[in-house]
């Protein structure tokens, strides 16, 4: 064409020798950060490759991940040696159990991973049929390693006969930290610890006939659905930070229209549902770091923290390099003597909080001549109304319970508390059986409350391995095939028939309560509750009288 010169024979045999080919290691670590939660563009930026290459290998992980030979080096590019349906399946679901007993610091061995693949080999032979039956494994240690690299997981603490005891002559915690803290200046305000925990959010008693119908009907796991939080607070127990919620889809249809950033959770998703290293990372710089200097202004205090937090596999190492106000510790490891503040009693009780606002939710929803049965509204309820509840019962949790539970490893910051005012845990457990009973489950006793909050951190079995990711599998294909969503806004007609409701509900107050004082402190207090509506009435106002 005029006005472009040809291409030389050199220059073409250089373009052909930029070319490189992308061995199988990459591959499978692009694949590992797609199945953690991150953006195309990331990891594209991250492993210096084009997007549109990250996307071709996003589209061909089944075949990747099919073509991984057991004995091939990693850094081969073509594999022919093709993996049965059975070990891939047993891999995937091997993987995903590895991990969550990794995220719960489960004591790990080789031995025991060796024994768990072979349980899962076994049991998905079973379900296979007869034509499965001729292949053989036996979870060799070769095998084993192997696998690790194939799936690129993290490396894993392994268990002995002395772990979790302490080295003779080492310090308590309680000592170590007591000279962090005084070294660094820190008051109970400035000290910060986090936990993280998994929730069944739609799981009721076992006795009761919702969880029986469940159990029953196979494919309507609901009940194993689990979702992970992030919850925690400063030794003062005045500051509560904002929830973390991972779950295992990006856009489920009961979030459809809503805007994630003004939820009153933290939302973020990943595959697995877990608190992954990039995901805290983010938390930690995008939102403890900003909230711990709000607070500290608010409270005319230095601008500086110390966060205490267990050795997790998903807690980056140099976090305190993010930072110049905040320095990050780490608890020693002691499975035997757990020291972390949240796990003395704000998470437990956090779960009996949400539990009993599930059971107050229902009785709201049911309790009325033209409301639908039990059955009906527990059908329609959805990780919206979970994500409410989770706020509320966290809301719920009182700084003196925030407070004390830094008694075995502060024990100068807690206060004298009055114990008689305190709602214990028991009583919020006596309070759900009555509730219970309301709804009509009278067979549901305490003990059936007790087993339900411990089940949230029990491990999941083959079949229950098996049912969730099934299920998340076919619920990516449909959100995938979903349309986008429209984002859900107020107009100033929904807006004035609202207060117009507000207003007629108040009145009725006025007119029949002999009580002036109460229905004025009503009025004033719906009054000032709603106030950010009109707000944002006034404001939609006068963006239409300026378009017009």
């Amino acid at each position: 064409m005029p006005g472009k010169r040809p291409l030389s024979v050199t220059s073409i045999r250089c373009a052909k020798r930029e070319r490189k080919a992308i061995t199988l290691d990459v591959k499978l670590e692009v694949l590992r950060r797609f199945e953690e939660g991150e953006k195309l563009s990331q990891i594209a930026k991250a492993l210096g490759l084009a997007i549109s290459t990250v996307a071709t290998i996003r589209d061909n992980r089944e075949k990747i991940k099919a073509s991984s030979e057991a004995a091939s080096p990693l850094r081969v590019t073509q594999l022919t040696r093709h993996r049965s349906a059975v070990m891939e399946n047993m891999e995937r679901l091997l993987s995903a159990w590895i991990l969550d007993q990794n995220r719960r610091q489960e004591p790990m061995s080789t031995l025991i991973i060796q024994e768990k693949a072979k349980n899962l080999f076994d049991h998905l032979q079973r379900e296979q049929g007869e034509g499965s039956q001729m292949e053989t494994f036996s979870a060799s240690r070769g095998w084993f390693v192997r696998f690790k690299e194939r799936h690129g997981l993290p490396s894993f603490k392994v268990s002995n006969e002395t772990a979790g005891a302490r080295a003779a002559g080492e310090p308590k915690y309680s000592q170590v930290l007591k000279s962090i803290i005084q070294k660094g200046g820190y008051t109970p305000h400035h000290v910060f610890n986090i936990g993280e925990t998994g929730l069944y959010w739609k799981r009721m008693p076992e006795k009761t006939f919702l969880s029986v119908e469940e159990n029953a009907a196979r494919g309507l796991g609901s009940a194993k659905d689990r979702l992970m939080l992030l919850l925690g607070g400063n030794a003062a127990g005045d500051f509560k930070l904002k929830p973390l919620l991972v779950y295992h889809s990006e856009n489920p249809k009961a979030m459809k229209g809503y805007s994630k950033p003004n939820l009153p959770v933290i939302w973020r998703s990943n595959k697995k549902a877990w608190v992954t290293r990039s995901i805290f990372h983010e938390w930690f710089t995008y939102f403890f770091c900003p909230a711990v200097e709000k607070y500290c202004a608010q409270n005319n205090l230095a601008n500086k923290a110390l966060l205490i937090l267990e050795n997790a596999p998903c807690h980056p190492v140099n976090l305190s390099d993010l930072s110049d106000n905040v320095r990050v510790e780490y608890l020693t490891e002691n499975k035997a003597d757990p020291v972390q503040p949240m796990g003395q009693g704000v998470i437990s009780t956090f779960k009996a909080h949400y539990l009993r606002k599930t059971f107050q939710y229902l009785i709201g929803g049911t309790d009325g001549e033209d409301k639908g049965t039990v059955r009906e509204f527990w059908r329609n309820y959805n990780i919206m109304n979970a994500v409410d509840n989770i706020a509320e019962a966290w809301d719920e949790l009182e700084p003196s319970l925030m407070n004390r539970v830094w008694e075995k490893i502060w024990p100068e910051c807690v206060h004298l508390h009055d114990v008689s005012q305190i709602e214990t845990i028991t009583q919020i457990q006596q309070g759900i059986v009555a509730l219970a009973n309301d709804l009509g489950f009278g067979e549901v006793v305490e003990t059936d409350v007790v087993q339900l909050l411990q089940s949230h951190d029990e491990d999941l079995s083959n079949e229950e391995l098996m049912q969730v990711e099934q299920e998340r599998a076919a619920e990516e294909k449909e959100e995938n095939e979903d349309a986008p969503p429209i984002l859900r806004q107020l107009t100033t007609k929904e807006l004035s028939e609202a207060f117009s409701h507000f207003e007629a509900g108040i009145q009725i107050l006025a007119n029949h309560d002999p009580n002036s004082e109460r229905k004025f402190k009503v009025s004033r207090g719906v009054n000032d509750t709603i106030s950010c509506y009109r707000e944002l009435y006034n404001e939609k106002k006068r963006r239409s009288k300026q378009l017009s």
